[in-house]
Order: C-alpha cells, then sequence, then structure tokens
C-alpha cells in the first residue's frame, strides 16, 4: 500500500498563508538573528507534539512552519483508526527529534479547518511547510511508508526552504499547552499486541494476522486485537497487488465478486471509505448464495478496520440490511 498523495511536488497554497518566498525569508532571517545570538534556542521535548484549534492555527501552525515542517493529523474521538495511527505519529515526533513537529487537530472542534484542507475522511494527514501545505497520505498506512513519506517531507523542507528542524531540549519542561503521548496502563496482552504491532509495521503482514489471533484466542471481545487483525489482513491481501488491473478489472466485470473484493479493499486503503462500502452493498445486491455470503463477511471485516462508531460504517450497514432482507 503507498501513501495517498505522496508526491512532494504538488505543493497547494491555502487561502490565509502568505507566499513562499516571504515564509522562506522569514525563516532565513530568524536563523539568522538565532546565530548571531549563538544559536538556535532548545525547546522541550514534549512540544514537539501539541493539539492546535481555528484560533491558535496561525500561530501555531502557519507561523511555525517557518522554522520547522509542521505535520497535521486530523482526528476523531470517534475513529478507531485514528486511535491507532495517532500514537504512531506521536513517537515518530520524538524519534525524528525536532525535524518536524506534530500538530493534532480534532476535527469535530475545528470544522472549518477541515473543510480548508478538503477532507474527506480521516485519519488524513497533511503538513505545511514554510506556510504551504501538502497533502500527505490519508486512511491507514504501515509505519516504514510514513517513515518514508516524512523523510521526503524533511528533505523538500531542507532543499526548497533551507529548513533544518529545531534543536530540542530533553531535560527541560514541556510548556503549557504541549503534550506528549499519554501513558498507556499495562493489560494481561500487552506484549503480544505489541509484538503483533511490531511485526505489522515491518509489513510481516502474516506474522501480525497469527499475533492478532492468538490474543483473540483468549478473549475474543478484545477490540485493539480485532481492529489490528482486520488491518493486518487487510494489508496482506493488497500487498501483492497490482492496482491498475485491480481497477480495471472491476470496472470490466461488474459480477466478478473477486475483483469486486479486491477492488474494495484498494478503495479502503486509499482512504475512500464509502466507495469501498458502496462496492460491496452493490456486489450483495447483485450475487446469492456462497457468492454473496462472500461479500456479506468481507464487508463486516472491513466494518471492523473503520470501527463501529463511524457513521460511515452505521450507513453502511443499514444500506447492507436494506439489501439483504
Amino acid at each position: 500500500m503507498q501513501p495517498r498523495n505522496m508526491s512532494m511536488s504538488g505543493v497547494v497554497d491555502l487561502a490565509a498563508v502568505k507566499a513562499a518566498g516571504e515564509a522562506k525569508a522569514k525563516a532565513e532571517q530568524a536563523r539568522a538573528e538565532s546565530a548571531r545570538q549563538g544559536g538556535p534556542a532548545a525547546v522541550p521535548a514534549s512540544s514537539l507534539v501539541f493539539d492546535v484549534d481555528e484560533a491558535g492555527f496561525e500561530s501555531d501552525v502557519l507561523q511555525r512552519s517557518a522554522e520547522v515542517p509542521v505535520v497535521i493529523d486530523f482526528w476523531a474521538e470517534w475513529c478507531e483508526p485514528c486511535k491507532q495511527l495517532g500514537p504512531l505519529l506521536e513517537r515518530l515526533a520524538q524519534e525524528y527529534n525536532g525535524r518536524f513537529v506534530l500538530a493534532k487537530v480534532d476535527v469535530d472542534a475545528n470544522q472549518m479547518l477541515m473543510q480548508q484542507f478538503g477532507i474527506q475522511g480521516i485519519p488524513a494527514v497533511f503538513a505545511v511547510v514554510a506556510g504551504q501545505a501538502l497533502p500527505l497520505f490519508q486512511g491507514a498506512a504501515p509505519e516504514a511508508q510514513i517513515r518514508e513519506t516524512l523523510d521526503q517531507l524533511i528533505q523538500v523542507g531542507e532543499e526548497r526552504f533551507g529548513l533544518t528542524g529545531i534543536v530540542v531540549d530533553r531535560d527541560a519542561a514541556a510548556p503549557e499547552g504541549a503534550r506528549g503521548p499519554a501513558p498507556v496502563p499495562a493489560g494481561p496482552y500487552d506484549a503480544l499486541l505489541e509484538a503483533a504491532a511490531q511485526a505489522l509495521d515491518a509489513n510481516d503482514f502474516a506474522g501480525a494476522v497469527q499475533a492478532y489471533k492468538n490474543v483473540l484466542s483468549d478473549e475474543p471481545a478484545n477490540s485493539e486485537a480485532k481492529l489490528g487483525l482486520a488491518q493486518a489482513e487487510l494489508l496482506a491481501r493488497v500487498q501483492k497487488t497490482d492496482p491498475q488491473q485491480v481497477r480495471k478489472d472491476a470496472a470490466e466485470n461488474p459480477a466478478d465478486v473477486p475483483a469486486q473484493l479486491a477492488a474494495a479493499d484498494l478503495d479502503l486503503v486509499g482512504g475512500h471509505v464509502e466507495d469501498a462500502f458502496g462496492r460491496l452493498v452493490e456486489t450483495v445486491r447483485r450475487t446469492f448464495g456462497d457468492d454473496r455470503d462472500r461479500v456479506r463477511v468481507r464487508l463486516l471485516e472491513l466494518f471492523e478496520v473503520i470501527g463501529p462508531d463511524d457513521p460511515r460504517v452505521g450507513a453502511a450497514r443499514t444500506a447492507l440490511a436494506r439489501v439483504l432482507f
């Protein structure tokens, strides 16, 4: 799976953002001033991750992007994939040690920002570099490919705008409003779940599937393992597919169940959740017997990937009920 919109060449201006040249000049001026004063001031490690809202977007994101790339994680409390992606991005922000900072935007509380960035589904990740917005990816993505995207982002910041990041003081106290990853209480399956997550990040999808199944064999209701298993199985299916051929086969053969299942998988990993659900609901309507049951089961598996509280899952469940009954 490739993150959506990975190309760094299509920089998009935001309506309220200053020109890139002006932002670059401001960044260069700030660096020159810092050098005259004996070097850049260090910031606390905990300030690498912070919440941002519409009122603070100008100062917390746009102005800060003149010094360091700002990655923006658009999330919501009801979004199950967000609960997997968010902690991963927070951990990477700490690991990259000032090469980028992470801004967290709760879309339920900041609808205007969501509209301004043209976001159709979450999780969605953007970056702002020297006052300009870059779409990074939408939906689920393995850690290795997220790292690749971040490396490209950092390279763009350095080569186009001369941004070399910020200096981090790991002993400094956190400023008010900044936050680091929230501590998570240990549980009986933490080691197994961590092993499964590491396998997933390493693209060892078979290993991740087995590890999540090991948890579910003892605790069938474990929500984290159910979500992880659904994600691992999805990524395993799309890992070796040819996206163009899959799309071609699905378009040419609407009644071909395997073709529609494969296309729905690609829809979902690309962030096109409603397209994936709609495709499979329509395929259920067209099929009978074992084929219909196969498609229905796959749709339920994709519901697990998105999470039961997502309104798109509720709408698709209603549509599925209509065609079944």
